[in-house]
């Protein structure tokens, strides 16, 4: 019997970083910005893991860029179409995956995450990086 198999899961890649951390702010939440690779199994367990699932429970708005991806257009947050290759060369992401915590003006807003090392104590490290953008995002304790 022929089964087909359900497409990756995937958070989705934004048109507008700019409209995306606007809507996450009218929330009360940071945008939160994965740079991924396809293949990359590190970037499974982050999306998989922790991202999706808090995603789909309300919990934070999260998408995601890949930093191969030249053929894609993303409106930055200055309102200028780049590629997110691109824009996370200008991040400076250069390890995937990296987990990356934006206002509305652009401004990260807490310690990236980069990698997976210790996938035990991942969930905790988010956690915290979530606290400290949500008080950041505020004016509680800017960066």
């Amino acid at each position: 019997m022929n089964q087909i198999a359900p497409p990756p899961a995937a958070l989705p890649t934004p048109t507008s970083l700019r409209g995306a951390t606007q809507a996450a702010a009218a929330r009360g939440e940071p945008l939160v910005v994965m740079t991924t690779l396809t293949g990359c199994p590190y970037c499974a367990i982050v999306r998989n893991s922790y991202l999706l699932p808090m995603r789909r429970d309300g919990l934070l708005v999260a998408v995601q860029l890949d930093v191969m991806d030249r053929t894609g257009n993303v409106q930055g947050f200055d309102g200028q179409l780049s590629t997110p290759a691109d824009l996370a060369r200008a991040w400076k992401a250069r390890f995937t995956p990296t987990v990356l915590f934006f206002g509305p003006d652009g401004r990260e807003l807490a310690e990236r995450l980069v990698g997976i090392a210790v996938p035990d104590f991942y969930g905790e490290y988010l956690e915290a990086r979530l606290r400290e953008a949500r008080q950041a995002l505020k004016g509680d304790k800017p960066r």
